[in-house]
């Protein structure tokens, strides 16, 4: 992460209007701006899912019509897991209590990935310069081409029909590779700079990767066979993969939102507007997938509010868009899931040309 990066806040009276009306929206409704009972209990149905998924998958053993089916099934709760609790635990909005968002954020690492590098790669990089090549090291993908300052190679010409099978392994790539990568190598990317990776942390990383390998190879090896735990395992990670990097790639890299080029280090707008141009939102209205996803279809109210957690998103969208007319600033809305997803595969086309 470069921090030379500045965004020009010095007149920033949009972010001052819109924090002002947040805060006394939260004031007046007497209520806290972390998680409440609903996602307490959200929590407690996803988590137990990922017990009770687990356990009939390897100790019941059902036809396997049923396995594949539970194995998918997983693959999604992996993912929700990672939306609802992992996300808001790992921006501390999950509770008030730190501890209980210290706690709550080593899921992650309960299912293969790493809580310090990825509040490294995501609180930091992505969430401070959205969209902004060399600095977002999310739209960094290996063998996609989605931004144009990114130089165009001969194989990104074929992106357009082999991008769903990156999404596919990202996940095993992730927690197989990447995070691996990212420990040795001691820096987020090629171009990054080395990142502090304390004591503690390091034996975290070591045990949490030997606990998730034993946990979800090595007993289902033993108990099941060699064959049906690789197949399940890639099942459910293929599953979770394409959950995970649809979701991102519809909130940043779709046609109403901006790829910027700075020059001198240098962001014209005030950080909020940045992150109103570079992110969007998409099927806000659809309760069920809000619930599975954490809110991150609220994408552009976590960007602009990340220490808020998401069960509050839909009241924050209101004023948001009141405020938006207000100051004459762009809000980026796909009303559909499929609408977001068609206007990705546009940027994906154009991208490779």
């Amino acid at each position: 992460m470069n921090t030379q990066v500045k965004f020009n806040n010095v007149n920033a009276l949009f972010s001052k209007s819109l924090k002002l009306k947040i805060n006394q929206s939260f004031q007046q409704d007497l209520i806290k701006k972390s998680g409440n009972r609903k996602l307490i209990l959200k929590a407690i149905i996803l988590l137990s899912s990922l017990v009770l998924i687990y356990s009939i998958l390897i100790f019941l053993q059902p036809h396997w019509i049923i396995s594949v089916l539970l194995c998918i099934v997983l693959g999604v709760n992996f993912a929700a897991i990672g939306f609802n609790i992992m996300h808001d635990a790992g921006h501390n909005s999950f509770s008030e209590n730190k501890k209980i968002n210290t706690i709550l954020s080593y899921s992650l690492n309960l299912l293969g990935g790493n809580i310090y590098l990825w509040k490294l790669k995501h609180n930091i990089a992505h969430h401070t310069f959205t969209n902004i090549n060399g600095e977002d090291h999310d739209i960094e993908i290996k063998f996609m081409r989605i931004h144009h300052d990114q130089p165009l190679e001969k194989h990104h010409k074929y992106q357009l029909f082999y991008f769903m099978i990156l999404y596919s392994i990202s996940y095993l790539a992730w927690i197989f590779y990447q995070d691996y990568e990212k420990y040795f190598r001691q820096r987020l990317s090629k171009t990054s700079d080395t990142i502090a990776f304390p004591l503690k942390e390091k034996i975290i990383f070591w045990i949490s990767k030997f606990l998730h390998f034993q946990i979800f190879i090595t007993v289902p090896i033993i108990v099941v066979g060699f064959l049906p735990a690789m197949i399940g395992l890639l099942i459910s990670s293929i599953v979770c993969g394409i959950c995970l990097a649809t979701v991102f790639q519809l909130a940043h890299v779709v046609d109403e939102t901006e790829f910027k080029t700075i020059d001198n280090y240098k962001v014209e707008e005030e950080w909020m507007i940045h992150q109103l141009q570079s992110t969007a939102n998409f099927a806000t209205k659809s309760k069920t997938l809000t619930w599975l996803l954490g809110g991150l279809n609220f994408q552009v109210e976590h960007h602009l509010f990340p220490k808020i957690s998401h069960i509050h998103y839909p009241k924050i969208n209101e004023i948001l868009k009141t405020e938006c007319l207000a100051y004459s600033v762009k809000y980026n809305e796909y009303p559909t899931f499929f609408a977001a997803f068609n206007s990705h595969i546009n940027v994906i086309n154009s991208m490779s040309k």
